[in-house]
């Protein structure tokens, strides 16, 4: 550490002198400086942010409420079509909300905030008026396509970027102005009380739900139905032939990957790449500009708007990722765009050392969501998207980040109680991602009941099973019947468990059966990035293979893997593509890969290859959508639910007895289950007990055959094959019969789906 002195003249900025202490503004209504004609009257503090509404007597105009506790004065700075900027000092601060009515700023206007306070970061005071800040709560971004820069410029920095002193660059204010720079917010008109009366929320119960992760730009960019101007943008998903493909497919619930605005990184602008999936928050209330067909000063609400309808239309949920664990400031060495020129101290989770972050996200930063105002700036947000936008859900990334009180993880955290409490978000679908990088994140299956997660030992089990590394089967058994181990508990049902085998990080489901070692050249890192944890089996040949045998090995395998995860208990979650064989090369980390690495590849729909695994995929989904015993409510008891009645579920071994404790220890690589659907723990809405066909599900990951005998009497006297992996290879076709205790050869590798025919 330096001395004091040294301190003092790394904070004074380049010459040693630091700017003048503000001049303080009038208490009422004033004019900006050099900007005559243009009144600031005292407004309000609420709503915060921009929000056009009548004034005094009558006049239009807009309400700007920020809330900068720390700060000494504010101006909020608005922009005309030629970037001519004029500053209004707010006039009053309530709260620690600065606010101001300016009459006749309507909807359209962009606008920015400069914020005076002390610059001081050994205290975590980072003010600086040169830098023109985003509104938290601007409603839409008219953003520069920071993609197009090399790096992003110095001046969007708060401090000195390139001070020769490196260790304390962060400390050395830049006065250059950043507003040529820099996202600007864009005041967008409310919506009136009939804006959502003609739309109806599918409102999809969770055991009925079937999950679509996709890209909304990676989905459309492809296709050759959709308009070429509309590719890669809200209006292109909203497009009648991208909804054809969800509707078809059976799905019931699209997650979209981060649409929140968010920012490029600058060390992947420096390597001529961006950041693809999003996650780098910038703006938590605006659809992010470069997804929009029709225009980044306001139009892309709309556009937003008018997909989600057309996805409510076809029975589709709309789920959006959320990143409120860290935005695009990154850490002390990162921009000054937003929050940490508003009150750096008061929105962020600094260390004792108050120059830096305590970062529970490796991303460099960590909101305080102890905080009223950050706590109140989230739900807004959230409450937002539900009310304004349409939406019916949100998956959190690292939302252990968001549960930590002051340090530990905390299921009682302020953000989880405000949440269980709040009549809007309550409603609605909560998915955690329920980990995140500090110590004591990992949560998997300790959220309140309200929340359902995602549950990667489910995906962990199935890929170990059917790559054989599994050493026993008790594991599986957990995944497949819903995890009640995990989640048995204050009243969670096993919709609680997100299941998934692939997702957006990692391996699409192709690449799993195709490749050991991940392959990500492309991203500039000297294939350092991306986990080497991948349980993945290549099937005997790395990458792309013409042997018949390996190709033949992996279709069967993508089979085995699709149908597993749609016929397993709880919450399917498919990864887009997978179902036509989308492949990123070997890529487990595409987040920077804005081409077709990343894009779903259309041309596997016509394949002749991939349409088979296509027409699996909607077989399957409609399987579980017919039958309620695949898509249960409740927990399975492992007992009859009724004198007569046979156990809900069933282990059975190879042999077709019932699985013992020692089965369970035992090596094995045959799993079988029976559901019964006579006796499914579930009632309708009347109480009446739900009941339908019983299935017994045989998994065999042995590369050789197996003799499987079937449970007979009082099990089933016959059964009728519904879905075989091992079909285009050797196996009967689906509707084969057997008679209840035949013994049947299941081939290597495959998945054998009996439905019980009374």
């Amino acid at each position: 550490m330096s001395s004091a002195a040294e301190q003092r003249t790394l904070q004074d900025g380049p010459g040693g002198a630091g700017p003048p202490a503000p001049t303080p503004y009038p208490s009422g209504p004033s004019r900006s400086p050099g900007a005559p004609g243009v009144p600031v009257w005292p407004g309000a503090p609420h709503p915060l942010g921009a929000r056009p509404r009548t004034g005094p007597g009558g006049v239009r105009g807009t309400n700007f409420a920020l809330w900068a506790g720390g700060a000494e004065a504010v101006e909020v700075c608005l922009f005309d079509e030629d970037g001519r900027e004029t500053r209004c000092p707010l006039p009053e601060f309530t709260h620690g909300i600065w606010h101001g009515f300016l009459p006749g700023v309507g909807a359209g206007r962009r606008y920015g905030y400069r914020v005076h306070g002390p610059w001081d970061p050994w205290t975590g005071a980072r003010f600086n008026p040169a830098k023109l800040l985003l509104d938290p709560y601007a409603r839409a971004v008219d953003a520069p396509r920071g993609a197009d820069y090399r790096q992003l410029p110095p001046e969007v920095y708060g401090h000195v970027r390139d001070w020769p002193q490196q260790e304390y660059a962060d400390t050395v204010r830049d006065d250059r102005d950043s507003a040529p720079y820099v996202p600007k917010g864009v005041v967008v008109q409310d919506d009136g009380p009939d804006e959502w009366r003609d739309d109806v929320r599918p409102k999809t119960p969770w055991a009925d739900t079937v999950i679509y992760e996709l890209h909304v730009r990676g989905f459309t960019m492809r296709h050759p139905q959709i308009p070429e101007e509309l590719r890669g943008t809200y209006a292109g998903l909203a497009h009648p032939a991208a909804v054809a493909h969800l509707v078809e497919l059976g799905v019931t619930a699209v997650e979209l990957l981060p649409v929140h605005q968010f920012a490029h990184e600058d060390h992947l602008l420096r390597r001529g790449l961006g950041n693809y999936w999003g996650y780098n928050s910038l703006g938590w209330f605006a659809p992010h500009a470069a997804y929009a067909a029709g225009g980044t000063t306001g139009q892309q609400v709309g556009e937003f708007r008018a997909m989600v309808r057309a996805l409510h239309a076809a029975g589709i949920e709309v789920i959006l990722d959320v990143v409120y664990n860290h935005t695009a400031e990154a850490g002390e060495l990162g921009p000054t765009l937003s929050l940490k020129g508003i009150d750096n101290a008061g929105y962020y989770r600094l260390q004792h050392d108050a120059r830096r972050y305590a970062d529970y996200t490796g991303c460099g930063n960590t909101p305080h969501v102890v905080r009223p105002h950050v706590l109140r700036l989230i739900t807004d947000s959230l409450r937002y998207w539900v009310t304004e936008m349409g939406v019916d859900g949100f998956r959190f990334d690292l939302a252990a980040a968001l549960a930590r009180s002051f340090h530990d993880v905390d299921m009682l955290s302020p953000f989880l109680a405000v949440i269980a409490q709040d009549p809007v978000l309550r409603r609605v679908k909560l998915i955690a991602e329920p980990w995140d990088v500090g110590t004591g994140g990992y949560q998997v299956g300790a959220f309140p009941p309200l929340w359902t997660e995602w549950n990667d030992r489910y995906r962990d089990a199935v890929r170990d099973f059917w790559r054989g590394a599994l050493p026993d089967v008790r594991d599986l058994g957990y995944r497949l019947s819903g995890s009640s181990d995990l989640y048995a508990w204050g009243g969670r049902r096993p919709h609680a468990s997100v299941n998934f085998v692939t997702a957006h990080d990692g391996f699409t489901l192709r690449d799993l059966v195709s490749y050991e070692r991940k392959h990500n050249e492309a991203n500039g890192e000297e294939n350092r990035d991306g986990t080497d944890d991948n349980r993945s089996w290549n099937c005997g040949a790395e990458g792309e293979s013409d042997d018949p045998a390996v190709t033949a090995l992996r279709h069967r395998q993508l089979r085995n893997l699709l149908t597993t995860l749609l016929l397993s208990t709880g919450v399917p979650m498919l990864t887009a593509g997978d179902e036509m064989g989308r492949t990123q090369g070997g890529n487990n980390n595409a987040y920077c890969q804005d081409d077709g690495t990343s894009w779903v590849d259309w041309s596997l729909r016509e394949d002749p290859d991939w349409a088979g695994l296509l027409a699996l995929t909607r077989r399957l989904i409609a399987l579980r959508r017919a039958h309620p015993v695949l898509r249960s409510r409740s927990f399975f008891a492992g007992r009859a639910q009724a004198e007569d009645g046979l156990r809900d579920l069933a282990w059975f071994t190879a042999r077709g007895s019932e699985m013992t404790e020692d089965d369970w220890y035992a090596p094995t690589d045959t799993l079988a289950l029976y559901l019964s659907g006579r006796d499914i723990p579930d009632q309708d809405e009347r109480g009446t007990p739900v009941t339908g066909t019983s299935f017994h599900i045989v998994l065999h990951a042995g590369h050789g055959p197996v003799e499987v005998t079937l449970p007979g009497t009082p099990w089933a006297d016959r059964y009728e094959v519904a879905v075989d992996t091992a079909a285009e290879e050797q196996a009967a076709e689906p509707g084969t019969a057997h008679p209840g205790g035949a013994t049947l050869t299941v081939p290597g590798r495959s998945v054998l789906v009996l439905r019980v025919v009374e």
